[in-house]
């Protein structure tokens, strides 16, 4: 169907590795991750955090990285454990009082943890990431609302820096096409 085959398109527009082949024919290293070049080179929005991350680090920036795509959330994992960075991760998948726990040592001053994986749509109501000041939309949702409640995290109550958000649409693709209607979308019902 058409629907099947825009999000096979949105998927490879993330990272090849969402696939299965590509996925097993990855290399791995030595920890059993992916191989860390390899990963990066096959994913344009990886080299762009590759490059962006330690510079926010070393500022001491705080992140979060939101994806639809919890099989990216793996990718990520295995990209942030290879460059050493402490993180925490909410999905679908984590009940409420480990979603509590992963926030607070997110919060938390004395937190070593520097990212913060979530899924777009995982959380809701509670979900307070105000210590943020830097979130990455990896890949957007095709209702605008989504991705606005997700960006809502690190605008809580408490939030007293400036928060940077960034927005990875690969140019010339479905992903691109998308933006352009959820635009659209936002101009219609505002």
């Amino acid at each position: 169907t058409a629907s099947a085959m825009f999000m096979h398109l949105r998927k490879l527009c993330n990272h090849p590795y969402i696939f299965p082949r590509p996925r097993e024919e990855a290399p791995f290293n030595d920890q059993g991750l992916y191989e860390q070049k390899a990963l990066v080179a096959a994913s344009g929005k990886l080299q762009i955090l590759e490059k962006m991350l330690p510079k926010l680090k070393e500022r001491g920036h705080r992140v979060l990285i939101f994806s639809q795509m919890t099989k990216m959330l793996n990718i990520l994992e295995d990209f942030l454990l290879n460059m050493n960075y402490g993180y925490e991760r909410i999905d679908g998948n984590i009940n409420g009082s480990e979603r509590l726990q992963s926030i607070d040592r997110f919060n938390s001053d004395t937190s070593s943890n520097f990212v913060f994986l979530l899924s777009t749509r995982a959380g809701g109501l509670g979900i307070n990431l105000a210590s943020a000041d830097t979130v990455f939309v990896y890949d957007s949702d095709w209702n605008p609302h989504n991705d606005i409640q997700a960006l809502a995290r690190a605008h809580r109550i408490g939030q007293t820096k400036k928060v940077m958000v960034y927005r990875f649409v690969c140019r010339a693709t479905v992903e691109e096409r998308m933006i352009e209607v959820t635009k659209k979308k936002m101009m219609l019902t505002h």
